[in-house]
């Protein structure tokens, strides 16, 4: 099963954990099989929210919450339950300094 781990953290922790350490625990999980995909997050300063309500295109700087914690990026994990993706979580280098969600990824009903 898959499960996308974001990683979220505070201004101050931005650049706590350097690109070479988030990278030696990605080569780990490419190592053992269980990433499917990882990505660190520009700043949120950097995005753009898009909304559309009525038909009528809403585009603005910054994310659409104000909130202590910001999204940094991503890990895709493939776990065999939810018990191994939070021993795999764990170990993403960031949860250090700021917070992991796990959630199990759905089917999209097609």
């Amino acid at each position: 099963m898959k499960y996308l781990c974001l990683v979220y953290l505070d201004q101050e922790h931005w650049s706590a954990c350097p690109d070479p350490t988030c990278g030696a625990y990605a080569q780990t999980l490419i190592d053992s099989g269980h990433m499917v995909a990882a990505e660190p997050l520009h700043p949120v300063h950097t995005a753009t929210s898009v909304r559309v309500r009525d038909g009528e295109l809403t585009v603005t700087d910054g994310p659409f919450a104000e909130t202590k914690e910001m999204l940094a990026g991503f890990y895709l994990l493939d776990a065999k339950d939810l018990d191994e993706a939070i021993r795999l979580a764990a170990g993403i280098p960031p949860a250090k300094y700021g917070t992991i969600e796990v959630r199990p990824v759905r089917q999209l009903a097609m």
